[in-house]
């Protein structure tokens, strides 16, 4: 299947408000990853695909990184700052924590399609580096 280059035209608004809403639900989780680093931690420990979460050293080290990043890039793509580069970012730790947490448990798909279509979001943001506004 090969893609033609198009232009489609979107509201500005519209897609502001979809990268603050993207964004935040980074920022919230970062401060999970500071303020609840040990629940954090048990639940890469306990998952079926925990080993994941040792690439970086210990898990303690890859929520705090994983949080730094979250909060760094969130805060980025929610003011609209650098977002392609927030976003891949954001795709880089979004990866990680899917497949460490989300695969291995298949009897709840919800939290894993949820990543599914962040990771979307994300990916919109990452390819769409160069959103620009016209004067009507």
């Amino acid at each position: 299947m090969k893609f033609q280059e198009k232009t489609l035209e979107v509201s500005y608004r519209s897609v502001v408000i979809l990268r603050i809403m993207l964004s935040l639900i980074f920022i919230v989780a970062s401060t999970s990853h500071f303020f609840n680093t040990e629940k954090t931690v048990s639940r890469i420990e306990n998952a079926s695909l925990g080993f994941i979460g040792h690439i970086l050293g210990t898990p303690e080290t890859a929520v705090i990184l994983s949080g730094v990043v979250m909060l760094i890039a969130g805060v980025s793509l929610l003011i609209g700052f650098k977002t392609r580069i927030a976003a891949i970012m954001l795709i880089a730790v979004l990866i990680p924590i899917t497949l460490t947490i989300q695969v291995g448990q298949m009897t709840t798909l919800g939290p894993l399609f949820k990543n599914v279509a962040i990771l979307g979001g994300l990916l919109f943001f990452s390819i769409n580096s160069n959103l620009k506004t016209q004067k009507q």
